[in-house]
């Protein structure tokens, strides 16, 4: 896939915890070159077993985990540069953000001192002009329990309360490019169904997203690729149709 064609593009990325990779004692590398690009409107994902690297996979395209090696551009901008022994380049995270990418975090991380509707006020942003912005009336449509509860304090929801308030916080910054961190984790039955409804809705309007779930037969009827991860490493990708019937793949790497 070219860089003209990819909304985000990530080559050869190397990271990890401590050190820089390389530098010797105290570094932990978990990413070991991985590829990944991203057309605008499709939706992809990434899958693996526990501590594969997805986590972190996402921590470093949204600079909040330092790249050792490799590059990822956002659009046409490089957001981040490195190679062994050479110069660093890397924006901050709230560069990045400003330039169209938002994510609804594991844990949800919504702020206890702040009512629903302060939450979607005070992130809102109407930087993305390729379709009508989500506003108010828009997030509370997509999910109307949230107008029940807008006065209501981050800390007073339910845990699939605030994951709906989650993506709607993220939605309001208009992103080109949303990134789910297990969206549907902890989640009862029936939140877990809306939640996969409003992303079907989210898919159909044409956003580009992201995605890391367990949930592997949900996603194949929502993603158009998927890449799974081993050890740091991109070990299969394809489309649903493919990952629907190379069960070989379930079995390896995805402990189904």
């Amino acid at each position: 896939m070219s860089l003209a064609q990819a909304l985000l593009d990530a080559e050869g990325i190397e990271a990890g915890y401590g050190a820089a990779v390389g530098s010797g004692e105290g570094a932990s590398q978990v990413l070991f070159g991985i590829d990944l690009s991203i057309r605008a409107g499709e939706v992809v994902t990434l899958l693996g077993r526990n501590g594969m690297g997805k986590s972190t996979t996402i921590k470093t395209l949204i600079g909040a985990l330092p790249l050792h090696r490799g590059r990822i551009r956002f659009g046409e901008t490089t957001v981040a540069a490195a190679q062994a022994g050479g110069p660093r380049q890397a924006l901050r995270p709230d560069a990045i953000a400003r330039l169209g990418v938002a994510i609804v975090p594991e844990g949800r991380q919504c702020f206890p001192n702040l009512t629903v509707e302060e939450h979607l006020i005070a992130f809102a942003d109407t930087r993305n002009d390729q379709r009508e912005a989500w506003d108010l009336g828009k997030l509370y449509a997509l999910f109307p329990r949230l107008r029940e509860r807008k006065h209501h304090m981050g800390n007073q929801l339910s845990g699939g309360e605030q994951q709906m308030l989650a993506i709607a916080r993220a939605l309001s910054t208009n992103p080109r490019l949303l990134i789910l961190d297990e969206a549907t984790e902890g989640l009862a039955p029936v939140i877990r169904e809306e939640i996969w409804k409003c992303l079907r809705q989210l898919k159909d309007l044409g956003q580009t997203i992201l995605v890391v779930d367990k949930y592997i037969e949900r996603l194949l009827d929502l993603a158009d690729r998927h890449l799974v991860l081993e050890r740091g490493r991109v070990v299969w990708q394809g489309d649903s149709a493919a990952l629907r019937a190379d069960r070989s793949v379930w079995q390896a790497y995805l402990g189904v």
